[in-house]
């Protein structure tokens, strides 16, 4: 295997478990930088070794033992407590252990990742602390990468990472999942944090590919444990079926190039009808709690287009309302442009565009490139080329990813823009 076959690997290998090698040292150890230095060690071990000695056959197991061994190391230099030593040393050692995550728990919990989730939902960290925290040591986001999801500066993310650990280490907080009758004040938090990392796997936040299939597949997989965890919250019911709803057309999204193909243009035969169905139980489900809340409302509108036979058919209208309501329950700038493209539809793009102009003399969404990319096609669909031009060059400047540009730079040229 060539030396890129096994950076490919590698990388691919990171994707798909550095949650788990992170949740489970940090279970062993307690600390969280010293899982994340001994996570990042193993997966340089494996660029170094790996070339030489083949790939192994669970690249996973091989990763977290060596993220063992390294912390073996270090804890035995240092001064650490014995019980933390013999914690780690009491690990299975080996070439191809079984996977830890595959131990229960007394919390009866057997997935690391989920109590390392809950550890920080804690109510003790502010909300957007506990999201960026479980995005950074459980799906391996860069911290530019949760920066770009929060809209802040780099350097603010990570203080707030920082301080987020701190609070964890000096306040004791517990690794595992809190008994049943705590489970509710930690659920806003949990469903941030999963709604978050399925946003970052459907659009990438950055880097040359459009989307991240293995955190969407990720997050699902994890709102179907805390779905059956919580079985009487809606929102539980209602994030996993707008997860379903949307992954449902993920094989439509990008051509055979890699480039993005719009909703109104996608081939819904390509649409897992199995995944919309399933989605479609699940909000009729939570709906009949009647307690809705944010993630319900965002799965009705998902269901919209889901059931939509072709984008005429689309009930843009009631979209609309959704949106309006999604903003009274959740208010924020990317609602109200959701709400102003769901709009244009229904009322006509002239109408959208007040609102897009609204939001951007607000400033509220400045340097988002999505708000341009809005308003560049509400311009070109009112026929106001030279001003969509120009719109889409501002968009194009912005765009973080390269299947983004592509788009933009197309549609930039169809207004005559070069």
């Amino acid at each position: 295997m060539s030396g890129a076959d096994v950076t490919r690997v590698v990388e691919e290998a990171f994707r798909e478990e550095w949650g788990r090698v992170v949740a489970t040292l940090i279970r062993l150890t307690g600390d969280w930088d010293l899982a994340e230095e001994c996570a990042q060690d193993a997966f340089a071990q494996a660029i170094a070794r790996w070339p030489r000695d083949g790939v192994p056959r669970r690249p996973g197991a091989w990763l977290t033992t060596a993220a063992r061994n390294r912390a073996l190391d270090r804890l035995r230099r240092g001064t650490t407590e014995v019980a933390r030593l013999r914690s780690v040393a009491a690990m299975p050692a080996g070439p191809d252990p079984e996977p830890v995550e595959e131990d229960v728990e007394e919390d009866h919990v057997p997935d690391d990742r989920l109590r390392l989730m809950f550890t920080c939902c804690h109510p003790a960290l502010p909300l957007e602390a506990q999201v960026a925290l479980t995005l950074r040591t459980l799906a391996g986001l860069t911290t530019a990468e949760i920066a770009a999801a929060f809209m802040v500066p780099e350097t603010t993310m990570a203080q707030r990472l920082v301080r987020a650990k701190k609070k964890i280490r000096n306040a004791g907080i517990p690794y595992g999942v809190p008994p049943a009758h705590l489970l509710a004040e930690r659920t806003a938090g949990v469903l941030g944090v999963l709604y978050v990392l399925f946003t970052e796997g459907y659009s990438a936040s950055g880097g040359p590919s459009p989307a991240r299939p293995e955190l969407t597949a990720e997050a699902i997989r994890l709102a179907r444990v805390l779905a059956g965890l919580m079985p009487g919250e809606p929102e539980a019911q209602g994030l996993l079926a707008l997860m379903l709803l949307q992954d449902s057309r993920r094989v439509a999204r990008f051509d055979a190039a890699g480039d993005i193909v719009t909703l109104e243009f996608q081939d819904r035969a390509q649409w897992d009808h199995d995944e919309i169905e399933e989605g479609l139980r699940l909000l009729d489900d939570a709906l009949a709690c009647r307690r809705p809340g944010p993630y319900q409302v965002q799965a009705a509108i998902a269901a919209c287009h889901a059931t939509a036979l072709d984008p005429d058919d689309t009930d843009w209208p009631q979209i609309a309302g959704l949106y309006a309501r999604l903003a009274r329950l959740a208010p924020s700038p990317v609602v109200e442009l959701n709400r102003a493209v769901a709009v244009a539809m229904a009322d006509g793009p002239l109408a959208g565009l007040r609102l897009v102009d609204e939001l951007r003399a607000g400033g509220a969404l400045a340097g988002h490139h999505l708000l341009a990319a809005t308003r560049a096609d509400l311009l070109r669909r009112l026929g106001r080329t030279a001003d969509a031009a120009q719109a889409y060059e501002e968009a194009l400047a912005l765009a973080p990813t390269d299947a983004e540009r592509r788009y933009l730079a197309r549609r930039r040229a169809e207004t005559g823009g070069t």
